[in-house]
């Protein structure tokens, strides 16, 4: 039983830990890009009013700090708790919104892409951000149907990288499986909230085109 209730929280307090080390290592860089909106703060001088209709508006907002040649730092000392989403429907509502938020930003933050002028602060934006909303997802298809056509060349190194590739997507769908009788095994359950992180980056593109994104945050369940 506390295995299945360790891993309820595992897909998520992973992504955690990995943002929090991403974050520490942007800052010793140079800036953080991007801040929790549960969990930051800025001098009220460098405030600026955001479009009304901005979805991720704590990362927007960082970044035009930023953008104005502030450096926003990391303070591992301060935290905030939250449970876990009981569901990894919940869970989607949060991702797909902050995947449409973030296309949003990459638009209205177009000049930050220019790392002749904002240099390493673009640098850190592009691969940190820019690259996960928007080539990341769409290349990890490609990545197996080129494994695929390399593997059947006879090419024993691709093989392996293809049966690696079969073996973490087969782990993924287990964990939809598993999750849909409510249980939830590490093993399984993080290659399925992986395989969900870069799914609701597609469904946030739809909803970006089709308009239909609301500022509003629709409250994902907690656990209790």
């Amino acid at each position: 039983m506390q295995e299945k209730e360790g891993a309820s929280s595992a897909g998520e307090g992973i992504y955690w830990e990995y943002e929090s080390t991403l974050k520490k290592w942007d800052a010793e860089l140079w800036s953080v890009v991007g801040a929790a909106g549960e969990l930051f703060a800025f001098r009220s001088e460098v405030y600026e009013h955001v479009p009304a209709d901005t979805i991720v508006e704590d990362f927007y907002l960082t970044m035009r700090i930023a953008q104005k040649g502030y450096r926003v730092q990391y303070e591992p000392g301060a935290y905030a708790a939250e449970s876990s989403s009981v569901s990894v429907a919940e869970e989607l509502k949060r991702k797909v919104r902050i995947a449409a938020g973030g296309l949003q930003a990459v638009v209205r933050l177009a000049p930050l892409l220019n790392i002749f002028r904002y240099g390493i602060l673009s640098f850190q934006y592009i691969s940190h951000r820019v690259l996960r909303w928007t080539l990341a997802p769409v290349l990890l298809p490609f990545l197996l149907i080129i494994n695929i056509l390399l593997a059947a060349r006879g090419e024993t190194s691709y093989q392996w990288l293809l049966l690696a590739q079969v073996l973490f997507y087969t782990a993924a769908l287990a964990g939809y499986l598993l999750e849909k009788q409510k249980l939830r095994l590490k093993i399984f359950f993080i290659p399925y909230y992986f395989c969900v992180m870069n799914y609701s980056m597609y469904a946030g593109f739809v909803r970006i085109i089709r308009g239909n994104q609301s500022v509003l945050w629709e409250k994902a369940q907690r656990r209790v």
